[in-house]
């Protein structure tokens, strides 16, 4: 049996996120992956599964855990927008970082073209389905703390590329919780999902504005399309704002004594800003609504002083 290496990380119910949604509220809590994120997941599963002398990719932290573990070089290349904080952690793990272009998808270019050109295994950060089958866990690992016959009312999350959300609509097929909706948070700026299916078609976004830095693909993967359009998942895609995000953020980190990033922030600013009512009222979401199941996806790339320049920068 192939070792993991992400951790059964902890389901935590939330009193004051309780209180705000108008039903129990619980948190699953993947910034205490070792990586810091939810990522470690699929980003393992894959490696253990294709095999690999060397690995190459922008998977971030995940890809250099996983690559050390291993006891495999690994190559990470990362936009110029990746905090410095990142970038010393990643060489921490012992990855070489590469820096090429301004966002995600400058980045992802690049270490296809090293992959391609030297030989390396790339290892993707959310479109393969080696990956999806890892954040499946997630759920897994909810349904067994939840117990026998207790079922979330809707499972909330942020979408960056789309791969968690691939993973989590495996997992609740494979739970039995096929009917369950997903909330698909992400920020204005950061919103390839959300104009994808307004669109009706796959969209590259110009720019990534956002300062949710970590949900900055211009592209959502063909198949978290394809999941929204189907009608295999009930997935309510929906946007907040920097500010809302940040907000949301500063809040969790009040409450819940956990400091997370921006990209995280998308999915608690859902119930901090008051979303859920609002779905429930425009009859998109039941009431009463069983518990809302919360993956708290990351906090690996933020710090105080990370924290300190995003208040001053969202609130000048």
């Amino acid at each position: 049996m192939l070792q993991h290496f992400h951790v059964n990380t902890p389901l935590l119910e939330s009193v004051s996120m309780s209180k705000m949604a108008g039903t129990a509220v619980y948190l699953k809590m993947e910034n205490c992956q070792p990586s810091g994120s939810f990522k470690i997941r699929g980003v393992g599963h894959l490696c253990q599964q294709v095999g690999a002398p060397s690995l190459c990719g922008n998977a971030g932290m995940a890809a250099a855990y996983v690559a050390r573990k291993m006891g495999l070089p690994a190559t990470v290349v990362v936009p110029s927008s990746t905090p410095p904080l990142v970038v010393r952690r990643l060489q921490e793990q012992g990855a070489a970082v590469k820096v090429a272009g301004k966002v995600w998808d400058d980045a992802n270019a690049e270490a296809l073209r090293l992959a391609e050109t030297e030989q390396l295994t790339f290892v993707p950060p959310f479109d393969h389905p080696l990956l999806w089958e890892g954040h499946a866990s997630v759920v897994a690992e909810a349904a067994a703390a939840l117990g026998p016959g207790a079922r979330p009312g809707a499972v909330l999350l942020s979408v960056g590329g789309g791969g968690l959300l691939c993973g989590v609509v495996c997992g609740l097929k494979d739970a039995g919780w096929a009917d369950v909706p997903v909330i698909a948070m992400e920020t204005v700026g950061a919103d390839c999902f959300n104009a994808a299916i307004k669109a009706g078609e796959l969209v590259t976004l110009d720019d990534i504005t956002s300062e949710a830095k970590c949900l900055g693909a211009k592209t959502v993967c063909r198949r978290a399309f394809e999941l929204s359009q189907s009608g295999e998942a009930t997935i309510i895609s929906e946007l907040v704002t920097d500010q809302e995000a940040l907000r949301a953020v500063q809040m969790f980190l009040d409450e819940e004594r956990v400091l997370v990033e921006m990209a995280c922030g998308a999915a608690l600013a859902a119930i901090y800003s008051g979303l859920i009512p609002r779905l429930q009222a425009q009859g998109r979401l039941p009431t009463p609504l069983r518990p809302l199941l919360v993956i708290v996806c990351g906090g690996s790339s933020i710090n105080m002083e990370q924290l300190i320049s995003l208040q001053q920068k969202l609130q000048s």
